[in-house]
């Protein structure tokens, strides 16, 4: 039972063309939106959070898909990219979110240790 090379590969190779992964996403029309953006968003316009009823939460919510938050945080990057990153003349303002960021980060992690160094009026 000999399978051949170009069968094998066809096998192994379909499921990850099925994932998406490194395609455009649907709602994106090269001739209507022009260039693509990583940072613009291409489905359909909603209403936003903060003007959802509370009677209207259930739909909003129904209409949001789990699987855009990996979209959610690449446009979101994008976009800081855009804006601070990518200029030709970058200020201090991309170094110093990202030192703020570290520290913050570094502070959580290393939160069990910091605890133990704390000043107690009583040391009993």
């Amino acid at each position: 039972a000999t399978v051949s090379f170009r069968r094998l590969q066809w096998s192994v190779l379909t499921p990850v063309a099925n994932m998406g992964i490194g395609e455009y996403p649907a709602e994106y029309n090269r001739k209507v939106h022009g260039p693509y953006d990583p940072a613009r968003f291409y489905g359909k316009a909603d209403i936003p959070f903060g003007q959802v009823k509370l009677g209207q939460l259930g739909a909003w919510l129904g209409r949001r898909r789990i699987t855009g938050l990996p979209g959610a945080v690449s446009r979101a990057y994008w976009s800081w990219q855009h804006k601070y990153f990518l200029p030709k003349k970058t200020g201090f303002a991309p170094f110093g979110q990202l030192m703020v960021g570290l520290m913050a980060f570094f502070y959580a992690i290393n939160y069990g240790k910091i605890i133990h160094h704390r000043n107690h009026k009583y040391h009993w």
